[in-house]
């Protein structure tokens, strides 16, 4: 009988660590107030995407599929997704993966998203998602909101460095 408990012990603790691997942290990262400029910076002069989106917005929902298939078609393509709602890590990865975005470029807001955080992004942003911020190469930033065309955006990010 302890055998049975030791085993059975073993087998849930490693399903358990199996589940917090699945939550990796490299997948997802947490996005706090002050992040902005090291990730605007991180393209190097090279055109770059940020797309804020939410688990809980229906236009996110319908255009996070479509998101998965530009890289596809565009695997050179800098873009970082900024999750904004105060839900699961695991409701993230799920909407994730059914995007087929699970190898892409990924922050979750840790932060409150408050005024003070938005603001460290652009000062006339409110919130509303989507919104994907496009930076050219020579840093000037320009936001969207709402869906994004996405020809548009191949050719913004195929500007030359």
């Amino acid at each position: 009988m302890k055998q049975y408990w030791l085993t059975l012990h073993t087998i849930l603790s490693l399903s358990f660590a199996g589940s917090v691997l699945a939550v990796d942290t490299a997948y997802l990262k947490p996005y706090h107030t002050g992040d902005w400029k090291t990730i605007a910076k991180a393209s190097n002069g090279a055109p770059l995407a940020i797309h804020f989106w939410g688990v809980t917005c229906p236009a996110c929902v319908k255009e996070m599929p479509q998101w998965g298939q530009f890289l596809k078609v565009n695997p050179n393509a800098r873009v970082v997704f900024i999750q904004v709602d105060d839900v699961s890590i695991d409701s993230m990865q799920k909407m994730l993966n059914k995007a087929g975005l699970e190898k892409a470029n990924h922050y979750y807001v840790a932060d409150p998203f408050d005024e003070r955080l938005r603001y460290d992004i652009d000062p006339k942003w409110h919130g509303e998602t989507p919104t994907t911020i496009v930076i050219d190469k020579n840093g000037k930033a320009t936001r969207k909101t709402g869906l994004v065309d996405f020809q548009m955006l191949q050719n913004a990010l195929k500007a030359k460095s």
